[in-house]
């Protein structure tokens, strides 16, 4: 990628930044002034009963959801085993098997909701994806997820989530950047905390809607333990694996070590906080499509 382009994708990345701290901030700023964490202490909302505006009722639900749930952070790869309310931004930057470099802007995260106390609703806009080679840059597919809490329990009364999850992807590229074809993802998803480790667990079947005898069926496993230390400072390390039925791997297996770091989230206008994550997908399978996958990672819950 040109100078020019990665000074206008770094522009994007401001201008969403600055758009959802400033979007954000004044209508919020009308509330109690509770932060994510707070809420997720299971403290009451001071002035619940007296607030009535559909913002105040949704973001009384998001407590809500938050305060019935243990507070892990989003892992780097592996999805985020809980309810979220937030923004996500991710960049990636990887080795293909071919000898070239691609880089990812956008990495498929985006915009996650949390409509109703145990569904949280997210929509990913398309990455674009640059390339140190002869293949055409341009934007990938976008991507949709829904979660549903189906049981947990806090810090201190248990320390567990439970859930089922619905992903996909609709070819919005039109070229090789994209997989061409509709792919459905549904996902069980489990995490405990043990003390201050916390085990972040999903597995899923990608299952494309046409098109399998190409793309062919997956089973993705990917954990991620982490280590809270000051409840601001996330070591972790990630296993991510995917295994392919049919299609033109039929038979691959490909694994992945990912050492990782998350910082925060710290107050930035209210509700609004900023959290910032880096790692990297190391291949320990003799099979993969790419190695060292740096991935840094910007989220902004609300």
């Amino acid at each position: 990628m040109n100078k020019s382009a990665w000074t206008t994708e770094l522009a994007r990345i401001v201008f969403l930044t600055a758009t959802a701290m400033f979007a954000l901030s004044p209508p919020l700023m009308a509330q109690t002034g509770e932060t994510p964490a707070a809420t997720q202490s299971g403290a009451p909302t001071p002035d619940a009963s007296s607030q009535g505006g559909w913002l105040e009722r949704w973001m009384r639900t998001v407590d809500e959801a938050r305060a019935s749930q243990p507070r892990y952070v989003a892992p780097i790869v592996t999805t985020h085993v809980v309810l979220v309310e937030q923004y996500r931004y991710d960049l990636s930057r990887q080795n293909d098997a071919n000898g070239t470099v691609t880089s990812n802007f956008g990495a498929s995260r985006g915009l996650e909701i949390i409509p109703t106390t145990r569904l949280e609703i997210g929509i990913s806009p398309p990455p674009y994806l640059a390339h140190q080679s002869a293949a055409p840059d341009g934007f990938g597919d976008m991507s949709f997820q829904v979660k549903y809490r189906a049981f947990s329990a806090p810090e201190g009364k248990g320390d567990y989530f439970v859930g089922v999850f619905f992903a996909g992807s609709v070819p919005t590229s039109d070229s090789s950047n994209g997989v061409g074809h509709t792919v459905l993802t549904p996902t069980f998803a489990a995490a405990k905390g043990i003390g201050p480790v916390d085990i972040q667990t999903t597995l899923a079947a990608g299952l494309p809607a046409t098109g399998a005898d190409v793309l062919g069926r997956t089973v993705v496993w990917n954990t991620a333990v982490d280590y809270r230390i000051q409840g601001k400072i996330w070591p972790m390390i990630e296993l991510n694996s995917t295994s392919w039925s049919g299609g033109a791997l039929d038979g691959k297996k490909e694994v992945f070590v990912t050492p990782g770091l998350v910082v925060g989230s710290f107050p930035v206008a209210e509700r609004l906080h900023l959290g910032v994550g880096v790692g990297v997908q190391i291949a320990v399978s003799e099979f993969h499509r790419y190695n060292h996958r740096w991935i840094a990672s910007v989220r902004l819950p609300f």
